[in-house]
């Protein structure tokens, strides 16, 4: 790895987390940081299912495309390649630090990033307007939240250099 992995999980790893992903990539690579990797993942994923519809469609009215997502379960090698873990429920975030020890010091809440407490809530099965909302929240906690996740997954990194 030349430069730092960001993990995103959700759940199903098909409505909040694929967006999450698409939508810190692209921050990051008008930031100059092309190089970083961000993957998603869901604590509850089943291998292959596509992003759902309306997060695929509200994507691509941003101009990203995250139609060729397929879920993923979070996994002990992905956990291993991640500098930084961004969770959309604190319930995820406690699972993780539960099942990983050793990552503890990697996983937060994307909420946290910004100072604030709390979930992302799930719009899975919902209508557009509650997708919307989860897509406006997730991008401002990312924008908001972009120079303290650039500097956690920085620091982790280097230390998983050193380490490994």
């Amino acid at each position: 790895m030349t430069a730092p992995h960001i993990l995103v999980v959700c759940t199903a790893n098909i409505c909040r987390s694929p967006v999450a992903e698409a939508l810190l990539q692209d921050k990051l690579h008008a930031a100059g940081l092309a190089s970083w990797t961000v993957t998603s993942a869901g604590t509850w994923a089943v291998e292959g299912n596509a992003a759902s519809r309306f997060s695929a469609l509200l994507m691509e009215e941003q101009g990203l495309d995250i139609q060729a997502h397929r879920s993923q379960p979070v996994t002990d090698q992905r956990m291993e390649q991640t500098d930084l873990v961004l969770c959309m429920e604190t319930e995820h975030a406690r699972t993780l630090q539960r099942d990983y020890p050793s990552h503890q010091h990697k996983i937060y809440t994307l909420r946290q990033m910004v100072e604030k407490r709390g979930s992302v809530r799930d719009p899975y099965g919902g209508s557009r307007r509650q997708y919307e909302r989860m897509v406006a929240e997730v991008d401002e906690l990312i924008e908001q939240g972009l120079p303290r996740i650039r500097a956690l997954a920085q620091e982790n990194f280097q230390k998983r250099g050193r380490d490994g």
